[in-house]
């Protein structure tokens, strides 16, 4: 797999299969991006109905909740109209690839910007995965293991790992990385798409997004999950890496501004 910079000029350049054509969402996006555009709730009421048994028992355990009330409400007093551009699939944005990972918040804003585009914002992201029903999974109101990568067993790690292309050059962190690796191509699960056609965005990898506000090196947060028990919704941000960090399960995907 090339490096996230390394592959940015011929990601701009390869088209989705999926997005042929002249309709208003292909003049305002790139061809290997979808149009999120509809009116954004900043705080949503999600409330849990049923948590796994692992979280019940020990809260000390990440929070999954298997089913929550529907629908959401939205607790805010007015929405944001939101239109903006996402990548249809993890970087490197290609259907049938497995998403990059081993890459820091810095190596995910150079390969962005590399393509033309830019790293996005917390709340583009989210809205992107939830849409205008709050859908706190991109599926719906319930966990299934069955539509989205995740739930896969946790597999310790006793070292640290390389970054990508240091690790791929090393046969003993290439090992270890293997032994511990789940990823899925991007797109294999075709239910885990978000309401604005955009695929994993719940579990498979973690996405690293911007903080809009924080300073360096406070500006990096990550979203989604990935293929581990984890929470794997739309809403929760993880907030306590910094813009060095990076780990085998953390990717990104990248936005632009849609055109008018």
């Amino acid at each position: 797999m090339p490096s996230a910079a390394a592959s940015a000029s011929r990601t701009a350049a390869t088209p989705s299969p999926n997005s042929a054509g002249t309709g208003p969402e292909e003049l305002a996006c790139p061809s290997d991006m979808a149009l999120v555009e509809g009116r954004f709730c900043p705080a949503a009421d999600e409330r849990c109905e049923a948590h796994d048994p692992e979280y019940v028992a020990n809260p000390d355990k990440s929070e999954r909740c298997l089913k929550f009330t529907a629908p959401s409400t939205c607790a805010s007093s007015k929405r944001r109209l939101m239109r903006f551009c996402v990548d249809r699939y993890e970087w490197p944005n290609r259907e049938g690839t497995l998403p990059q990972v081993l890459a820091d918040f810095r190596d995910a804003r150079t390969a962005c910007e590399g393509a033309g585009k830019r790293l996005c914002e917390e709340n583009e992201w989210l809205f992107a995965c939830e849409g205008e029903d709050m859908l706190p999974y991109v599926n719906g109101y319930e966990r299934d293991a069955t539509a989205c990568v995740i739930d896969k067993p946790y597999v310790q790690r006793p070292q640290r790992l390389e970054r990508w292309e240091a690790c791929m050059a090393s046969s003993a962190c290439k090992a270890e990385f293997a032994r511990l690796d789940q990823r899925e191509p991007s797109g294999a699960f075709p239910r885990c798409v978000s309401p604005f056609g955009l695929f994993d965005m719940n579990g498979n990898v973690n996405e690293w997004v911007n903080l809009p506000g924080e300073s360096y090196p406070h500006r990096a947060g990550l979203k989604g999950g990935w293929w581990g028990p984890v929470r794997n919704r739309c809403r929760p941000t993880v907030r306590f890496h910094d813009e060095s960090d990076y780990g085998y399960e953390i990717g990104f995907r990248c936005c632009r501004d849609a055109r008018p």
